[in-house]
């Protein structure tokens, strides 16, 4: 299916069922859900409360960021957004986002920011390879203990994402002309590796000592699927990449790609001009 409605919510109705989406997306009674009023609210002061319904008018996803001040410029903080599981597939998450771009562009904005968990591979790749976000920030249990059963088991440790969205990169990689690269540079030294031990992938040791223009740190390609079998191993790799993540981008590196490899993935990090 590809025949979605994107539109800011006007209705009560509308705000309620984008709180139901919420409770379907992150657990029934989920105590951070974003209420009517404060979807209302921030979409009166240049946010942005939108849904995508189908012919029907089913809500099917929804997109909902605050748009305000960072660092004394104009920026919007996209807070949340959801789909239905049964069209996750269907690249209505991307066109939500590029939704969001346009709203925010027209009031502008140029920098947008969001969080995602760096060990989710999957979403990791959307935001990189199809959006063009980099990464300069790394923040520590970012939203603390959460009831959602999304973030129970390793914490809530977030990248920020930087969506600089009139860039050259994210222009282009919205438009497909440019995509991330298929293998790792040779020239860039793994400060993070993998191995197997009893059937299972765990982090090696991480390197804090390397001085290279480009750096590649490994991660699981399914946090999921080592979380439901060890709990333990999935936080070795939690600290693992803490530790290589907060040191290397406190030293001036950002995150601009993951490449994807079969049972691991890898961040690709690069030292800014500036450091």
């Amino acid at each position: 299916m590809t025949d979605f409605d994107i539109r800011p919510f006007h209705t009560i109705e509308e705000f309620r069922a984008c709180v139901e989406l919420q409770e379907a997306t992150w657990g029934e009674g989920f105590s951070e859900r974003v209420p009517p009023a404060i979807l209302k609210v921030a979409q009166i002061l240049g946010g942005v409360s939108a849904g995508a319904y189908n012919p029907d008018g089913q809500l099917l996803g929804f997109v909902f960021g605050m748009t305000g001040v960072r660092d004394g410029e104009l920026a919007h903080w996209s807070d949340m957004l959801a789909v239905r599981e049964h069209v996750r597939d269907t690249g209505l998450g991307a066109r939500l986002k590029q939704y969001q771009r346009d709203q925010v562009l027209a009031r502008g904005v140029e920098s947008m920011y969001w969080t995602f968990d760096p060990l989710q591979s999957r979403n990791a790749y959307l935001n990189f390879n199809k959006l063009g976000i980099v990464v300069r920030e790394y923040v520590r249990d970012m939203y603390g203990d959460t009831d959602s059963p999304l973030h129970q088991g390793v914490g809530t440790d977030r990248f920020i994402a930087l969506w600089q969205m009139s860039s050259d990169r994210v222009v282009a990689r919205l438009a497909g002309s440019e995509r991330g690269p298929e293998s790792p540079p040779r020239d860039a030294p793994r400060v993070l590796d993998s191995h197997g031990v009893d059937g299972m992938l765990r982090p090696g040791e991480p390197d804090l000592g390397s001085r290279n223009h480009r750096l590649l740190v490994t991660i699981p390609s399914d946090i999921s699927e080592i979380m439901e079998r060890s709990l333990d191993v999935a936080l070795e790799w939690r600290g693992a990449t803490r530790a290589v993540f907060t040191h290397y981008l406190g030293e001036g590196y950002e995150a601009r790609e993951l490449l994807r490899s079969g049972a691991t993935s890898e961040y690709l990090l690069e030292r800014r001009p500036e450091s």
